[in-house]
């Protein structure tokens, strides 16, 4: 994992851990699906989807928001998913 796929993953990150109650159990993880594109997968216990997702699907919203944010001061596209378990 190059450097800006790891500071875009390590972001969604710093940003969902405090949201959740189990932190332990976030895993994100991103990868180059196409030159210039990036997916940034995250997983969270059961219990924590919602925090994650927010009323109104707001939270989730926001973080996509800043990570395309960032990723565009590199030239990326980038999409945020919330995998079910």
């Amino acid at each position: 994992m190059d450097e800006v796929t790891y500071e875009l993953a390590d972001l969604v990150a710093t940003i969902i851990e405090p949201l959740i109650d189990e932190p332990e159990s976030l895993e994100v993880t991103s990868e180059m699906d196409e030159p210039g594109h990036m997916l940034i997968e995250i997983k969270v216990s059961p219990d924590d989807v919602g925090k994650v997702i927010g009323r109104q699907g707001r939270i989730i919203k926001s973080i996509r928001t800043v990570t395309r944010a960032a990723a565009s001061r590199q030239d990326l596209g980038v999409d945020v998913e919330l995998i079910d378990q």
